[in-house]
């Protein structure tokens, strides 16, 4: 793991908020926001069936959360795959989400590897 990079954005409710970001980490919107809404996310992984988006990944961490963990995680919204399919169709689907499970799992190791060393 690299040194983390030190980026201050500004908050509404704390002023200027000095941090390090993770090396995995994207960078940071610099419009005002509050200081628990202040995230650092990862590049998006996006998982797709036949060419369309179906799932989107990606590392969060918003280490002033007022509400949630402050442990880095995985975020994952589902985008698409809602239909009607045929028994191949359906069939395609699955084999989709069985792969998309291997990449599941191997974020979820790397996951566990960041929070083993507190990144």
């Amino acid at each position: 793991m690299s040194t983390p990079r030190t980026v201050t954005v500004p908050t509404i409710d704390h002023g200027p908020l000095t941090l390090d970001c993770p090396d995995w980490c994207t960078g940071h919107d610099r419009r005002p926001q509050y200081r628990t809404d202040v995230t650092h996310y990862s590049p998006e992984h996006p998982l797709t069936h036949d060419g369309q988006p179906l799932l989107v990944v990606v590392l969060a961490q918003a280490p002033f959360t007022e509400t949630g963990s402050r442990e880095v995680g995985a975020y994952v919204e589902q985008t698409g795959a809602s239909g009607t399919y045929s028994p191949a169709g359906l069939d395609a689907l699955a084999a989709t989400l069985v792969e998309h499970a291997r990449e599941l799992r191997s974020i979820a190791r790397r996951l566990a590897v960041l929070r083993e060393v507190g990144r």
